[in-house]
This record gives C-alpha cells, structure tokens and sequence, in this order.
C-alpha cells in the first residue's frame, strides 16, 4: 500500500487549523469577551484588559480616581468566577497618582511595610489615618482578602492603588508598590 504524502500532509494541517482555531475561538468569544465585558460594567472601571491562560487571568484595570478597590475586587472575583473558574485572579492597575499621592505613599510604606510583615494589620489602617489627618483633602482606605491587603490614597483629583500580598515574597520589593 502507498501512502500519499500531499493528502497527509493536507489533512493534518486542516486538522491543526480547526483544533486551535476553534480553541482561540472560544477563549476569545465565550470566555474573554463576555467577562471583559462584565467588569468594564463595573463601577468605577474606565477600561479593562483581559489575558485569561490555563493558570491565571490577568486583569489590566484603568479605574476611575475614588473607586472603592476593595469591593470592586470582590465583586470581579464574584460574578466572574463563571469566567475565571480556578484560575489565579492577578490585578494590575494603571498608576494614575498624582506627585502628592506618590510622596504620601513613599512617606507610609516604612509602617505599612513593617505591619505587613509583623502581620499586625492594624498598623495599616492606623499609618493611614495619620496620613488622613496630616491632609485634610486626602482620603485613605484599606481593605483585606485572604491573598491581599488592598489601599487606596484619594486625594479628590487623583487616586493610588495599591496591592499587598499577604504572603510575603521570598526576597525582593513589592511589584505594584
């Protein structure tokens, strides 16, 4: 029996053709798409940007200046989850901050960084109430999850978000701060 190399050829790149097209297809229209469309509904979204792989879904945020952060990410995980399944949640959210916010930030992440790994999480809040006082137009809020500590610095114009994973990386700086 001879075997014809073309028709091989032809069919097992039709094959292929059709298994990963129709993979990307789905990932895009039945899975991408409509949970990128849920959270840009969100409260407080401008823009979102969604990278869902079989481990993680990454989640490029552009939020609103005085989002309630905390509750925005309970409430993607929530009504998400029919999207993400057992996938890592990883937020990413573009920095906005104005000069005062980043300065407020670099004059707290000493106390915030040392609560943090004491994991006396009231020295969080406390450190950002200070900051509150100092600046009566300022506005600081922290929240919690079990993977992250979640802050936000408003000053009204602009504002700064900030994730703090709970678990402490093995060595490094934090990689939103």
């Amino acid at each position: 029996m001879k075997l014809r190399v073309g028709p091989i050829v032809a069919s097992v790149a039709v094959s292929a053709l059709l298994l990963f097209g129709g993979w990307f297809a789905y990932k895009q229209w039945a899975v991408e798409s409509p949970f990128e469309h849920k959270v840009n509904q969100m409260e407080g979204v401008k823009s979102v940007q969604t990278d869902i792989t079989q481990k993680q879904a990454i989640v490029k945020l552009d939020l609103e200046p005085g989002t309630d952060f905390g509750s925005l990410v309970r409430q993607i995980e929530t009504d998400g989850s029919k999207w993400i399944g057992s996938r890592e949640l990883k937020l990413v959210v573009e920095d906005h901050a104005s000069q005062e916010l980043n300065e407020m930030w670099k004059e707290a992440l000493f106390p915030i960084a040392q609560a943090m790994e004491n994991k006396e999480y009231t020295g969080i809040t406390d450190t950002l109430d200070k900051l509150s006082q100092n600046d009566s137009g300022l506005s600081a809020k922290a929240e919690m999850d079990e993977r992250n500590v979640y802050i936000t610095l408003t000053d009204g114009k602009a504002s700064k978000f900030v994730i703090l994973p709970r678990v402490p990386q093995s060595m490094g700086v934090w990689p939103n701060a």
